[in-house]
């Protein structure tokens, strides 16, 4: 089905053929008619899928079309959980904008609050925004939302994993009228916050489930590394970064330090590199996604400010220094490669202090994770974590004399086996671990 099967716009049209999309993808096929006869809408689907344009472009085809309920009101909200997505789904929503009427806003932390005022008085028809600062405003009466049309909730269940649910409540408060349409996406609809949320919020939804999150994506080969410590895994990178065919790399670590360390680490072979943390105010972070989305550098390192809602296409790899806590969040860094149809690479590094982590994705997966080995920097480190030992208890002082009792001999620890999820057992308790 090409996009002029949809109904949509001719302005609409154009924007999409200006940014090289020919065919919706199957999210955009199932979510773009519902949310045009105007269903509310609940989605779960993979990172990459086409999501976001999935809820932009009936927007505007709505907002193009029919008359607005209030002159003064925002007549559409978008809200996201982090900053950096929020700003990309801005970048992607001024391009359908353009050569239309419709006007948008960006609202969101870190900036300053008066100048944000200032744009808001003049009442855009799209607001763009985190439900933090949003909600502030909606205190300050700076905007209201008795005429919104259309709320648009972009990866709920982070929005719940970071604590939003009073704000979400609040807005919906502000916004609850019969004429509102919602439309709910989240990467899994397997959270029970998530499913209070929708019931919470939407009117007998439309429900689209385009891909499970555990579900292996086609275009993203997958490779997993052991590594005995710090300095085995920077061996490995500088193999990677020497041996792989880079268009451009965003590698994950767990701490600022290691990402300034390891920007150097790239430098030193070669790349142009860039660190982002949180310790960087938001200009500059914004000028460092900037700088990397144009081509300025060839990798970024960043700790997990960086793992949702980036879509950026020059991406070729992924590397995983040090594993996330949170298997979904292992899925949303690899998925910054391999986006709308491109093929890409994601490389993660396990060490002792990664193993945990481990074995929640393989979970969170639903499969048993095969090790691949360079040949020329092979791990001892064999996967199977020893049991932590137990501090010996200080000895009591005691005025009374010592009793006579024998002491229970200490059981032999040494020849404990340490039991491992990983491990295949007779009854089938667990996969077998493999290299390749």
């Amino acid at each position: 089905m090409p996009f002029k099967d949809l109904a949509l716009d001719p302005r609409l049209l154009r924007s999409i053929q200006h940014l090289g999309f020919d065919k919706p993808t199957e999210i955009q096929q199932e979510a773009i008619p519902a949310v045009m006869v105007g269903r509310d809408l609940i989605v779960s689907s993979q990172t990459g899928s086409g999501k976001t344009l999935a809820y932009l472009l009936p927007m505007m085809q709505r907002l193009l079309k029919s008359r607005a309920l209030s002159k003064q009101d925002a007549r559409a909200l978008i809200l996201a959980p982090t900053r950096e997505l929020a700003k990309q789904v801005y970048a992607q929503l001024r391009l359908l904008v353009a050569n239309t009427p419709v006007t948008a806003a960006l609202i969101v932390g870190g900036e300053n609050f008066n100048d944000q005022e200032k744009i808001l008085k003049r009442q855009p028809a799209i607001v763009v925004a985190t439900p933090g600062r949003f909600v502030d405003h909606l205190e300050h009466k700076t905007l209201f939302l008795h005429g919104l049309e259309m709320l648009i909730l972009d990866e709920a269940d982070r929005m719940l994993d970071l604590g939003f649910l009073p704000q979400l409540t609040f807005i919906n408060k502000a916004a609850d009228h019969r004429l509102r349409q919602t439309m709910l996406f989240s990467a899994t609809l397997d959270h029970a916050e998530v499913d209070n949320l929708a019931l919470a919020l939407l009117k007998n939804p439309y429900r689209v489930a385009v891909g499970a999150g555990y579900q292996q994506h086609q275009d993203i080969e997958q490779r997993f590394f052991l590594a005995d410590n710090l300095s085995h895994k920077e061996a490995l990178l500088s193999y990677f970064l020497q041996q792989q065919d880079i268009n451009q790399l965003i590698m994950f670590t767990a701490t600022r330090a290691d990402a300034e360390r390891l920007t150097g680490v790239c430098e030193a072979a070669g790349f142009t590199a860039v660190g982002l943390s949180g310790k960087l105010s938001q200009q500059q972070r914004n000028s460092v996604m900037q700088q990397f989305a144009t081509g300025k550098f060839q990798v970024l390192v960043t700790t997990d400010l960086a793992s949702r809602g980036l879509d950026l296409l020059q991406v070729s790899h992924v590397i995983n220094f040090d594993l996330p806590k949170h298997p979904e969040e292992y899925v949303h860094r690899i998925g910054r490669t391999g986006r709308a149809g491109a093929k890409g690479q994601a490389i993660s590094l396990v060490g002792p202090k990664d193993w945990p982590s481990l074995q929640n994705i393989e979970a969170f997966l639903r499969h048993a994770i095969e090790f691949s080995v360079v040949e020329s920097l092979p791990a001892r480190f064999s996967g199977v974590v020893a049991p932590m030992q137990q501090p010996k208890a200080k000895k009591k002082a005691s005025t009374s004399a010592k009793s006579s009792k024998p002491r229970p001999a200490k059981p032999d620890t040494a020849k404990i086996k340490a039991p491992s999820y990983f491990e295949g057992g007779d009854d089938g308790s667990g996969p077998v671990r493999r290299k390749k």
